[in-house]
């Protein structure tokens, strides 16, 4: 019985990973396909993966509120279980900016971040699913230094993103719409380089 409770908190981890990829492929689905009338459209699909992803994190906590032995400690489990809902919220985030901001056009050098973000939170997922056998993983180590490879490449394409935003641009709006939305893009990422930080963390402490 306490493999199958232990399983639960697992198992949500993964369901919530598996939305922040849903939302990302989201995001990239309308920059790529970029349209401004199906702004509104879109976010109400994003609001809709966001809200399961909520649902799912009060679930976990829920269940923990009531359990008496937890296979890792409580504060890692809200600690992740907050880091992974941060993924999908921070997502959210980048298409509330583009609406709020009325972008009518995607600036070319955003995709590159946002293909960054798909990959990043790809390997998050896998990170997660292998997160379960913590004690006897041989793959847990790469995936961490591969997002942290990747939040590195992140950081990179922000400051290109950027540099060609104010050597390009004049118009003041402009530059202030688009800055905001690529700090955005990067916070994603960061995320999730959180959630990797923070299973490393729970590693160490049960090794």
């Amino acid at each position: 019985m306490s493999g199958k409770r232990d399983a639960f908190y697992f198992e949500n981890f993964i369901c919530c990973t598996a939305l922040a990829c849903e939302a990302a492929q989201l995001l990239e689905n309308a920059l790529t396909d970029f349209d401004p009338e199906r702004m509104e459209e879109r976010l109400r699909e994003m609001h809709n993966v966001e809200h399961a992803a909520d649902e799912k994190k009060h679930e976990l906590l829920n269940v923990l509120a009531k359990a008496f032995i937890t296979p890792i400690e409580r504060e890692d489990i809200i600690q992740l279980s907050q880091n992974i809902d941060e993924m999908t919220d921070k997502i959210e985030d980048v298409l509330l900016r583009i609406y709020c901001n009325n972008i009518r056009s995607v600036r070319p050098d955003a995709l590159p971040l946002v293909a960054l973000l798909i990959r990043c939170c790809g390997e998050t997922r896998r990170l997660v699913e292998e997160f379960a056998n913590f004690r006897y993983s041989k793959k847990l180590h790469d995936h961490i230094v591969h997002i942290n490879t990747m939040e590195e490449e992140a950081d990179r394409l922000f400051i290109s993103g950027m540099r060609s935003l104010h050597t390009t641009s004049d118009d003041p709006v402009t530059i202030i719409t688009w800055r905001e939305i690529y700090i955005y893009l990067e916070k994603c990422v960061d995320a999730c380089e959180h959630v990797a930080d923070t299973i490393e963390g729970v590693v160490m402490k049960n090794s």
